[in-house]
């Protein structure tokens, strides 16, 4: 959509020229073309995708130097921020999945042209796989989800501050007033508008939300910042102003690194454009689930079991989980453009001679998660297999299709009502149809976001959680809060605040 503007203000070549030459590619995967894995069609032909944004804390340039601060002592490139946002194959939902910096896990050695070979690592920090290059990421991130991922973002601290400041500022509110000593933000309580280096130092900031942890309090407010950046693109005219566009397309690629195959204008705004048709509503903010163990006197960030991996192979398997983060209220409500399976009812006809044809694969839907009303009854003989639609209900004959790994060619517009299955000759055993690759069953999605810090994008009313806990922020000598790493006594964030009148507010 932005390129389309830009082509429009009569400035097209130049345009194109400018924003391709500053993007910054490298190898999607650090281990060959299979280290990231293959996203696998739909019934349709249609593939989801799965990209890891990566916020780096490399520190590579002056500016990003001046913004990190501790140059000489920040020990190389790590990931402050993993995120695998997946867009549905049918572009009606998406699910943003956060990964704790912190997280402990296992990943095979990493040899990208151009980066350190990094060798079989054990029970290290994840966000050290960015040593390696951003394909080393890719493929620490792989290895521990099992999710294909079809490519990455990478942004610095430069790139935060400046897209802030091209879509003019994101608006987020605290529910306390919050000093933070170490990533310098420092709110009063109440909202506020965010941009530039403020901005940046909202989404860093580890010790001033929620339980004051990476695993939870970081990423809960990372996403509340992200949520309020969607509606802003979405809601404020942000896309339809080439002025604007163009600000935010050439922060963008000034600021991003991305994989070898999103190395133009054109496939970015194309990849743009596929996020641009989830509905708001429809985008799931979720923190993987993990728990906290004291490992030889040091305590370590782990995965939880079956929340993350359940979680895992819900993004894997391309099955939305916004339904399941959805409260029961109509400006929550799944969007028109959502298919709830549960009221899809089908009539299975039996059209072969093996008994009890029609009401194996009714079973299989209602365990798929069909209506109730779903039925198996006698047909007469068919050699080929169909199902048949009223007018108006395609997408509801595509989802059995889907569950069922039917093909295109079997679906038919008829003149009556409901939806009517005929087993044909040509399938006569199984759940899924012959040579075909079938939906895989869904998993219990509200125990899957059980403990995940759940968050819709269309939510904008809620505040970042300012952390109650004490241990969270230093004091020096003198009783005033500090980043150091050897304090004499802590206090809350809302503390340190009252306790800095000296230091200014990061925004009014």
């Amino acid at each position: 959509m932005g390129f389309v503007l830009l082509l429009g203000i009569g400035t097209a070549a130049y345009a194109y020229w400018k924003l391709t030459s500053g993007i910054k590619s490298d190898d999607l995967s650090a281990n060959g073309k299979d280290g990231a894995g293959h996203e696998t069609p739909d019934a349709f032909g249609r593939s989801p995708i799965n990209i890891l944004v990566i916020g780096s804390d490399a520190r590579a340039t002056a500016s990003d130097c001046k913004l990190g601060g501790a140059c000489g002592t920040a020990g190389g490139a790590r990931a402050d921020v993993e995120m695998v946002v997946h867009i549905s194959a049918d572009r009606s939902n998406a699910t943003v999945m956060s990964i704790p910096r912190d997280l402990r896990s296992s990943w095979n050695g990493c040899h990208a042209a151009h980066h350190p070979s990094m060798g079989p690592q054990s029970n290290q920090m994840i966000n050290s796989a960015l040593e390696g290059g951003p394909g080393c990421s890719v493929v620490a991130v792989h290895e521990l989800t099992g999710i294909p991922i079809d490519h990455f973002m990478m942004v610095d601290f430069s790139g935060v501050v400046t897209m802030s400041r091209a879509v003019g500022g994101v608006p987020i509110c605290v529910d306390h007033d919050i000093y933070d000593p170490y990533s310098h933000l420092k709110l009063k309580e109440g909202p506020h508008v965010l941009e530039g280096q403020a901005a940046l130092e909202f989404v860093r900031t580890r010790h001033g939300f929620g339980d004051s942890s990476d695993s939870r309090g970081r990423t809960a407010a990372q996403h509340i910042f992200l949520s309020s950046l969607l509606n802003q693109l979405k809601t404020k005219g942000t896309l339809s102003s080439p002025t604007r566009m163009w600000a935010i397309a050439n922060a963008a690629t000034q600021s991003l690194t991305v994989d070898s195959s999103l190395n133009s204008a054109t496939k970015l705004v194309g990849l743009a454009g596929d996020l641009n048709k989830v509905p708001a509503n429809r985008v799931t903010f979720a923190t993987m689930q993990t728990h906290d163990l004291k490992v030889n006197g040091v305590w370590q960030t782990l995965v939880t079991n079956p929340g993350a991996n359940n979680m895992f192979k819900s993004i894997a398997n391309d099955q939305s989980l916004t339904a399941a983060a959805s409260p029961a209220s109509p400006s929550t409500a799944p969007a028109a453009t959502a298919v709830v399976t549960s009221a899809i009812a089908v009539q299975v006809q039996n059209g072969t001679t093996v008994r009890g044809r029609a009401n194996t694969i009714a079973q299989e839907l209602l365990r798929r998660g069909f209506s109730e009303q779903t039925a198996a009854v006698n047909g007469t003989p068919a050699t080929t297999t169909s199902l048949a639609y009223q007018a108006g209900h395609i997408r509801q004959a595509k989802a059995v299709a889907e569950a069922l790994g039917l093909p295109v060619s079997v679906l038919k517009q008829q003149s009556g009502t409901g939806i009517v299955l005929v087993i044909g000759t040509d399938w006569p055993s199984g759940t899924s149809f012959p040579g075909s690759k079938t939906a895989p069953a869904p998993v219990d999605t509200q125990a899957t976001l059980d403990g995940a810090n759940v968050k819709l994008g269309n939510d904008n009313a809620t505040c970042a959680q300012v952390s109650t806990f004490k241990t969270a922020i230093g004091l020096d000598a003198s009783g005033k809060p500090t980043s150091s790493d050897h304090p004499t006594s802590s206090t809350t964030p809302t503390r340190a605040y009252a306790l800095s009148p000296e230091v200014k507010d990061s925004a009014p």
